[in-house]
């Protein structure tokens, strides 16, 4: 066993710049004497000759090391850094043997930063499922008690609620549905769908499938398709749905009386999916959020459409299922345009075989 209270400074530095977790050692005037290189990588601008406090000068921090450095024992503490980005830290001080009356400092970080966010999200959604669902079936019981109370004999009042009861109904029906289809293609992230689909084929379908909605929007549908199949490695029905998602959203958001196109077409070694709107357009600001769970440009608008809040998270994931990439490019005034790039079925299967 090593005795570290007997090691040279060169041999202890060695051995912090060997490890694998982001370490770094303090002399007694806090002074960063050796760091290991995950820990330049978690905060670049340390370098073995600075003072930490320099970069980190939280002063919870900066009294914590002074007091191990003064009397020893160990501290943990939490930091959270809010610029540039906000980032949660776990630090551990722990004492390193030396030769004065004050001790150097051993600082271990842990990166907290991803697990808070993912806490974050998991909150909101939870706050934000149970608010989507609260507030038809509110509706939902509010019309029953009418019902069985100062409507009871009422003919006109009974038909008019019932309609509206089963427009909720259907509104929770549609959230669940999508709640449980997110929930499925994300717990089979991690497997890429190997089966060959046409694209072409499947363009048709949703065209056809989605013809009354347009007609009753006055919106044209154009197709611009290769005349050959194009073949990605895909699942079938969350393509269908892909398309159907971005194919709606097109239609209910676009301009009324407008233009829906949407283009397949082969790229090098990738196959694109292009869904183009005339509509009113996005505000930069929305953009890099559309993909989020019930995340809505427009609530009111949304929730009229019978929008769930959820399309273009499921967009979104099942294109990351699929190994591809999706981008939205749209200014106000100017329509959107939606694009998903997704490997060719050629193409994966050639990198399977090798």
């Amino acid at each position: 066993m090593i005795d570290i209270a007997v090691l040279s400074p060169a041999t202890a530095r060695g051995l912090i710049e060997a490890l694998g977790a982001p370490v770094v050692l303090l002399d007694e005037q806090g002074i960063a004497r050796a760091l290991s290189p995950a820990m330049k990588a978690l905060i670049p601008g340390l370098e073995a000759g600075k003072p930490l406090a320099l970069l980190l000068r939280d002063p919870d921090l900066i009294e914590a090391i002074e007091q191990v450095s003064r009397e020893g024992g160990r501290e943990v503490i939490e930091l959270v850094e809010r610029v540039p980005v906000e980032r949660t830290f776990r630090i551990f001080i722990a004492p390193f043997p030396g030769q004065g009356p004050r001790h150097a400092t051993l600082l271990t970080f842990q990166d907290l930063s991803e697990q808070r966010v993912i806490e974050r999200m998991r909150v909101d959604f939870v706050a934000n499922a149970s608010h989507e669902l609260r507030t038809p079936l509110a509706s939902l019981l509010g019309f029953v008690e009418t019902l069985q109370g100062p409507a009871r004999n009422d003919e006109r009042a009974r038909d008019r609620f019932l309609g509206i009861m089963r427009e909720q109904g259907l509104r929770m029906a549609r959230l669940v549905d999508d709640l449980l289809s997110l929930s499925r293609i994300e717990q089979r992230a991690h497997v890429a769908p190997d089966t060959p689909v046409d694209l072409v084929g499947i363009s048709r379908e949703i065209v056809d499938s989605l013809t009354l909605m347009a007609r009753e929007r006055e919106v044209t549908l154009k197709l611009a398709l290769p005349t050959a199949p194009l073949t990605v490695a895909g699942d079938r029905d969350e393509l269908l749905r892909l398309m159907e998602n971005l194919a709606e959203n097109a239609i209910k958001y676009g301009k009324r009386g407008g233009e829906v196109v949407i283009t397949v077409c082969a790229q090098d070694n990738e196959a694109c999916l292009c869904v183009r709107d005339d509509g009113p357009g996005i505000a930069p600001e929305h953009l890099p959020r559309l993909t989020e769970r019930f995340y809505r440009v427009d609530t009111a608008a949304s929730r009229e459409a019978g929008g769930t809040g959820l399309g273009l998270a499921i967009v979104k994931h099942i294109v990351l299922r699929h190994r591809g990439r999706l981008t939205i490019e749209s200014k106000p005034g100017e329509g959107a345009v939606f694009r998903a790039v997704l490997p060719r079925y050629e193409q994966r299967a050639a990198a399977s075989e090798r």
